[in-house]
């Protein structure tokens, strides 16, 4: 069966073994291209539109589950009724170094993995999914469906480790001295370069902490009830929500009681909003 794929992985060698080893596996699949970071990942992933990706979850920059979700966000829909359809989403294989708790996620939402070195019975087996796959896929399909973005909903908000105990109180470094603000204060959390903006409802400078916890590690700690995810780098407090609104190309955006930021909310977090 004939297919492209792609191939994100930040170790050369590994790469290499992994176009080897699918090289026997598979010979008629053409690998399109290749990307060592999560960003480039995404990138060569629309440029191409590969039927079937290869994602290593550790990655600089995206991890490969964060660049599945921003494909996901980005990658088009179908065309205007009489022109062709977009390509189908991806399929999509995360590959990763055994780790007890992606597996036990990968497993639970029954999406197709490959531990580190690739095993080549295991391969094999990988690519008759694949195969199968891409044969019952409708050729119009375009944009991931709901089951596709249900799946990397839940796998981005599974635990990366133990859970731990819901988080009260954000400690923050100003100047020389540390801010403690109550996280029931908190209206959202905003993802910025290497820090992670904390907004409450001050409209002043007091209003906005800075801290270096990056929000995949803060999320296991917040409830999930309270705060909603919007978008890879962004999460609100429900109960803050103004508005939601559609714009012309049907995208959501919202704003918060108390702050005068407009937020994009992703094509994954979009069903929190059925109603629209």
């Amino acid at each position: 069966m004939d297919a492209t794929a792609l191939i994100a992985e930040d170790e050369p060698l590994l790469a290499a073994a992994l176009q080897a080893e699918l090289a026997l596996a598979w010979p008629e699949l053409r690998i399109v291209a290749q990307a060592g970071d999560g960003a480039s990942a995404v990138r060569e992933a629309l440029a191409h539109r590969p039927q079937v990706l290869f994602l290593d979850i550790r990655m600089p920059g995206l991890s490969g589950l964060e660049a599945a979700a921003e494909l996901a966000d980005e990658w088009p829909g179908g065309g205007p009724v009489g022109e062709p359809a977009d390509p189908p989403f991806p399929a999509i294989v995360f590959v990763t170094a055994y780790d007890q708790y992606a597996l036990q996620a990968f497993e639970a939402q029954a999406v197709d993995y490959l531990l580190k070195p690739v095993v080549p019975e295991r391969l094999a087996r990988c690519v008759q999914r694949l195969q199968q796959r891409l044969a019952e896929r409708a050729p119009s399909q375009g944009a991931p469906d709901d089951a596709t973005l249900q799946r990397l909903r839940a796998l981005l908000a599974a635990p990366a480790a133990p859970a731990v105990a819901p988080l009260k109180v954000i400690q923050a470094s100003v100047g020389s001295s540390i801010r403690l603000l109550p996280v029931d204060e908190v209206l959202a959390f905003e993802a910025a370069d290497k820090y992670l903006r904390v907004l409450t409802a001050d409209a002043g400078p007091q209003g906005e902490l800075l801290i270096r916890t990056p929000l995949r590690e803060l999320l296991p700690q917040l409830d999930a009830s309270t705060f909603w995810q919007i978008h890879r780098g962004t999460v609100v407090r429900a109960t803050a929500i103004h508005s939601v609104t559609r714009d012309e190309a049907g995208k959501l955006h919202l704003t918060l009681r108390g702050r005068p930021e407009r937020w994009a909310v992703s094509r994954l977090y979009a069903p929190l909003f059925k109603a629209m």
